[in-house]
């Protein structure tokens, strides 16, 4: 697609049954606002502030399908209690102009089964680092059960009010720890070959797709490389999108990359503040944090577009809209993202710093973001998703949850 004749970011585009009114979307980051797994006024702001900053779409995270399947007990769960306040949370969006769609995802390994009371689910039993405790091998009930309970949340968050749901196949979460070799030891047929690991991430998007049909767009946030030896890689990555892309599930692919339980930083890039995140978590993680952070946590070089090389090979191989995340802060950014072949592009660091800058880009075409990069809003999911350089006190969470 030459430079001349992709499309403009800023104009409206159709996703699946909806149209957005430009191809930015606001990426999911967890908000950390949602403190008795209810909608908040915190959170509805939280939304409402780039929905009238400008983008096409806002995602609300993370929406797990299970009790078990939050990364802490304060995180949203899809049930018919958490209803009314998706409809306020969605409505708010809405009113904006802006559209709304919901990640739904169970978080598997990276569950801290203590702070929720049951236990982290995996393909293949081992120890948290997160919780300090057993992680559970999924039994087949298992997985059967949170097949259906992505189906339920989509039903739900049709119920909610959103226009569209993001299925969470990144991060080695649930599904995505099922298509990485290093922790998918499994003999039966969600292990061993790609086929049998991919099973898990097939079987989930067409039970979300026979559950909605066409009333929702349905995309999904799917690994490119989980950045850790011996696990997921875009070779496999690219074949898995091929079987998505021919399954008919899904109306787009958002691409990502790192584990969120073995190499987090390696989805970020920039700093690595260690100490920040040490300060936020509680005892004896935090000791074991100041003491072997730089082994987990890692630092990479920030450029942007840092995920383009891996996305362009798998805008290779499939037709499938895909939307390209990370390291998307400007006008020049976005439009290289429309010449290499890209329908959307994702922001969420940048848009925590400025929600409203898709319009400041908008009219002036040469903005460019703030953002640093220095990755201290990362601790902040804690007390509250924020940039720090912008707001350094903790968010003040209503008691009153919808």
């Amino acid at each position: 697609m030459s430079e001349t004749t992709h499309p403009d970011v800023l104009a409206p585009a159709q996703l699946g049954p909806i149209t957005l009114r430009n191809r930015i979307i606001k990426s999911a980051t967890f908000e950390g606002r949602t403190p008795k797994a209810l909608v908040t006024d915190e959170l509805i702001e939280f939304h409402r502030r780039p929905a009238a900053g400008g983008v096409g779409m806002s995602t609300v995270a993370y929406c797990a399908v299970a009790p078990e399947g939050r990364t802490e007990r304060g995180q949203l769960w899809m049930r018919p209690e958490v209803v009314p306040g998706l409809r306020r949370l969605t409505d708010a969006i809405h009113a904006e102009g802006a559209a709304a769609s919901a990640q739904i995802g169970h978080a598997g390994p990276v569950a801290n089964g203590k702070s929720n009371g049951v236990p982290a689910l995996a393909p293949s039993a081992s120890f948290s680092p997160l919780s300090l405790q057993k992680i559970h091998r999924a039994t087949t009930a298992d997985i059967a059960r949170i097949t259906e309970g992505h189906a339920n949340a989509a039903r739900h968050a049709i119920e909610g009010g959103f226009d569209a749901v993001e299925i969470h196949f990144g991060h080695n979460y649930f599904a995505s720890s099922f298509l990485s070799p290093k922790l998918n030891r499994r003999k039966d047929n969600y292990g061993g070959s790609l086929e049998n690991r991919a099973r898990i991430v097939r079987e989930t998007a067409r039970a979300v797709r026979d559950a909605v049909g066409d009333r929702i767009a349905i995309l999904a946030k799917l690994n490119m490389d989980d950045g850790v030896p011996g696990g997921f890689w875009v070779d496999e990555a690219i074949q898995v999108a091929q079987w998505l892309e021919a399954d008919g599930s899904l109306d787009a692919l958002e691409l990502t990359m790192g584990s969120s339980l073995l190499n987090p930083m390696y989805l970020f890039k920039g700093d690595a503040p260690i100490r920040d995140f040490a300060a936020a978590m509680p005892q004896p993680i935090r000791l074991g944090v100041q003491l072997v952070g730089k082994a987990f946590i890692k630092e990479y070089p920030y450029r942007d577009l840092f995920m383009l090389e891996h996305a362009r090979q798998i805008r290779a191989a499939v037709k499938l809209p895909l939307v390209l995340l990370g390291g998307v802060t400007d006008r020049a950014g976005m439009d290289t993202a429309m010449a290499e072949g890209f329908e959307f592009v994702a922001m969420a660091r940048a848009l925590l710093r400025e929600p409203d800058l898709v319009n400041r880009i908008a009219a002036e075409s040469k903005t460019r973001s703030l953002c640093i990069h220095c990755n201290k809003c990362m601790p902040t999911i804690f007390s509250g998703a924020r940039c720090v350089l912008v707001d350094p006190v903790p968010v003040r969470r209503s008691s009153s949850d919808s």
